[in-house]
């Protein structure tokens, strides 16, 4: 009689769990230099070569009393990116609403102007903004920090669009929501691998581009 062979399991990949988050105190302080040493580290050596242990050394700290908040260091990466995501997310759930979506379209674009360069300026802000932003896709195991919020600003993009204009077709609405937060995050990477780019006329061009659509959008509720 043959043995049923077993399944082999898929790799769950690292474990990004944070084991303890504090909320005051000494603790709180120790939790922030060792994302705020984190981040500088990965401006200076990238993600591969990022590691717990340069970590323990900059910040002074034990590699225990690292692993009493993080147990690697994609976990650190990851608080990393929901962190730049959320100051990324902020900008745009502030600009996405019905009287953004309701502008006529030149200055509609000129307020897509105007996120794109504030989401440039605060990733480049944020400590180590920029490589944040690369490993966010280059890591396979931070991606979903990336895809999460994608699909959050999609919805609010999407609903402020159908309140603006309740009879464009939401399926076409959604998928216009979805390429545009997909484009503007793909155009400020290629801004950071290229900076002899002008950021202004890239801004404009992809503001004209999502202007185009959005007043195709616009037109089908007039059908």
């Amino acid at each position: 009689m043959s043995k049923t062979a077993t399944k082999p399991q898929p790799d769950a990949g690292p474990d990004l769990r944070q084991k303890t988050v504090p909320r005051q105190g000494r603790a709180l302080e120790t939790y922030e230099r060792i994302l705020g040493v984190a981040a500088e580290l990965l401006g200076e050596v990238g993600v591969e070569r990022l590691s717990t242990n340069l970590v323990c050394e900059r910040a002074g700290l034990t590699p225990p009393a690292l692993y009493r908040y993080f147990p690697n260091k994609y976990a650190l990466l990851h608080e990393l990116g929901e962190r730049l995501m959320a100051a990324q997310n902020q900008l745009l759930e502030a600009w996405a609403t019905p009287a953004t979506m309701a502008l006529p379209r030149a200055k509609f674009e000129d307020s897509v102007v105007a996120l794109f360069a504030q989401t440039l300026q605060v990733t480049e802000a944020e400590p180590a903004g920029v490589w944040i932003t690369r490993a966010l896709r280059a890591v396979p195991a931070l991606q979903e920090v990336r895809i999460a919020s994608h699909r959050h600003v999609t919805r609010i993009i999407e609903d402020a669009f159908m309140a603006a204009h309740p009879q464009a077709r939401r399926a076409e609405v959604q998928i216009f929501a979805r390429l545009a937060v997909e484009t503007a995050y793909a155009t400020q990477e290629m801004l950071f691998d290229d900076p002899g780019l002008d950021p202004l006329a890239v801004g404009r061009m992809l503001a004209s581009m999502i202007g185009s659509e959005s007043v195709k959008l616009r037109r089908a509720d007039r059908i």
